[in-house]
């Protein structure tokens, strides 16, 4: 399962005098398997996109291809609604979707919603916040008497509850230390590894060129530069040019460069340094 979006703009508060251009045409695809990054400054268009593929807002002009479903601007909104089972999306400090009164009804919730039975869904519940690192002492506990970093583990388990396909994570590490943003990034990459498909939003240029293979860069509402994080970050003046930057790799690798280092290619991670200077 993949996602398509096909000649898409998006505007926002259409025919007001508040009226906003959010996308200008975008043609982007995520392949089933992928774990693909969406870079770009407040403004770019990149939490309206992640919109759009869940089926929170539908296209002004365009389609958006998600598997067999076609989401188009005269789409009825109830139709969508299976969309949002096989596409989770975890918001930008997901803590704030926990509500119920325990972990395990949290996390339970949104299977049975979608006509699970509640054994089921406690079942699932459970093999989820597994996954995430929630230890069983915790599941009668209210969730908000956990910490911030468990809360958001949390919330993350209750997206996994609903087995989606694809998960789409928008910005999932902010605010946490970088412990606790090494472990979820960590449990993403599992994940991945074990067949999910992933959509990354973030400012982190380390994570892309760490985790990623494909990635798609926003500015302005229009998709400006896409490729492998390895192509992409070889451009660094036009990364540069639109305050992105590139991973702290490859600006080492920079700075070797000036001292007379030749690179054929500049490296983005770590392993990739350590076997250009070793084998050179």
């Amino acid at each position: 399962m993949g996602i398509h979006l096909q000649n898409v703009s998006y505007t926002y508060q259409a025919d007001t005098p508040f009226e906003g251009r959010a996308l200008f045409d975008v043609d982007l695809s995520i392949e089933d398997g992928s774990y693909t990054a969406l870079i770009g400054h407040t403004g770019s268009g990149k939490s309206t996109i992640l919109q759009l593929m869940n089926g929170l807002i539908k296209p002004t002009s365009g389609q958006v291809h998600i598997d067999n479903f076609v989401i188009t601007p005269d789409s009825v909104d109830k139709d969508i609604k299976q969309v949002r089972k096989k596409v989770g999306l975890v918001f930008q400090f997901a803590e704030s979707q926990v509500f119920d009164e325990t972990v395990l009804k949290d996390v339970a919730f949104g299977p049975q919603n979608f006509g699970v039975s509640k054994e089921e869904a406690e079942r699932i519940a459970h093999e989820k916040l597994a996954i995430v690192g929630i230890s069983e002492e915790l599941f009668e506990r209210s969730p908000f008497e956990l910490s911030g970093g468990q809360m958001r583990r949390v919330a993350i388990a209750g997206i996994l509850a609903m087995e989606p396909q694809i998960l789409i994570l928008d910005e999932p590490t902010a605010g946490l230390d970088p412990a606790g943003r090494r472990e979820l990034m960590a449990i993403f990459k599992r994940l991945h590894e074990d067949g999910l498909t992933i959509v990354l939003v973030t400012h982190l240029m380390d994570d892309v060129a760490n985790f990623a293979d494909k990635v798609y860069v926003m500015a302005k509402g229009q998709l400006v530069q896409s490729g492998s994080p390895s192509d992409v970050f070889q451009d660094v003046d036009f990364m540069d040019s639109i305050q992105l930057g590139v991973p702290k790799v490859t600006k080492f690798a920079l700075g070797l460069a000036k001292l007379g280092h030749h690179f054929a290619r500049l490296p983005i991670t770590i392993s990739e340094l350590t076997e250009a200077l070793t084998h050179g």
